[in-house]
């Protein structure tokens, strides 16, 4: 809550790793601070074509790929991590990849990259969740499988690197915190006053959730984390004063440093976001598919733009 919004175009970039993801302009530090206000991010990156779509190919045109990651994550207030939600496989440059899924793919700020397939053309699975092999494909020596998991399931998932010739790190500070309140919905800072001017002047919304992620722990220990995306919907009651938000698709991830994925570590679906702290979330389960309502308190953060 330290200043006013800015122009809509400040796009910048924030950080810019090498081949080897080594920094050479900007800052993680600088990353986390643009993110930890709200802003959007992009993430550009560079290859050749023969290196990383078809090895067979003597086209070794340099590719820029530009990727809009629409949910972010801050971990413990200094990593940062974001989630492509809305991507279908693509096949370049034909058109769509195989099968249809969600394309989850996650990437860090160390230039630490996964991703998490969530099927959806109907197909038999055969497998249960574990640890399961990653074919490498032939001839990309720029690609380095790390793990691989639930591979004969419906949400295969891995981690991996591809050494892209860089890394941009493109964020967009345009968002206004107007209100914080705790778990229980206790104003922090701003006010509700506030969200409510803004959303009916039809300004974009976006929340920053803490702790939605921590059912995910595996041992007990739990990180802290925010989690940002814009709503889609709103709905301000005017008499109790209660702002209702339904966000955009969400990919939650179980927080660590790096952010990977693994079985039973993810899962995907949408949010209602009250401002009393209510926090209603419509799972989808990776593995059939299968939806359920689960409801947390959390502390969260309103921006507008």
């Amino acid at each position: 809550m330290t200043r006013g919004p800015r122009n809509v175009s400040d796009w910048s970039c924030a950080l810019t790793l090498n081949e080897q993801r080594r920094v050479v302009e900007g800052a993680s530090a600088d990353l986390a601070d643009a993110i930890r206000r709200g802003a959007d991010l992009r993430v550009g990156t560079q290859f050749r074509h023969n290196e990383h779509i078809d090895t067979t190919s003597g086209c070794d045109e340099l590719v820029e790929e530009v990727a809009e990651f629409a949910v972010t994550y801050l971990v413990e207030d200094r990593w940062t991590s974001g989630v492509m939600t809305l991507r279908q496989p693509v096949e370049l440059p034909k058109g769509f990849g195989p099968r249809p899924s969600m394309s989850y793919f996650l990437y860090n700020e160390d230039g630490t990259q996964a991703i998490a397939r969530l099927h959806m053309d109907g197909g038999a699975t055969v497998g249960l969740p574990g640890a399961s092999t990653v074919d490498e494909p032939p001839g990309m020596s720029k690609y380095h499988a790390l793990d691989g998991w639930d591979g004969e399931t419906n949400s295969p998932s891995h981690n991996f690197i591809y050494d892209f010739e860089t890394f941009r790190y493109h964020v967009c500070d345009r968002w206004e915190e107007v209100l914080s309140h705790d778990a229980s919905g206790q104003v922090q800072s701003g006010s509700f006053e506030a969200l409510r001017a803004a959303f009916v002047a039809g300004r974009a919304v976006k929340i920053g959730v803490s702790g939605l992620c921590d059912d995910l722990s595996d041992n007990g220990e739990v990180l802290a984390h925010e989690l940002f995306v814009e709503i889609g919907s709103g709905y301000l009651y005017t008499e109790r004063s209660l702002f209702i938000a339904g966000s955009h698709p969400i990919v939650r991830v179980r927080p660590a440093t790096p952010m990977i994925y693994k079985s039973h570590g993810w899962d995907a679906g949408w949010l209602v976001v009250h401002t009393d702290g209510t926090v209603v979330y419509r799972r989808c389960d990776p593995y059939s598919l299968r939806f359920d309502d689960r409801t947390f308190r959390c502390a969260t953060r309103w921006f507008v733009a």
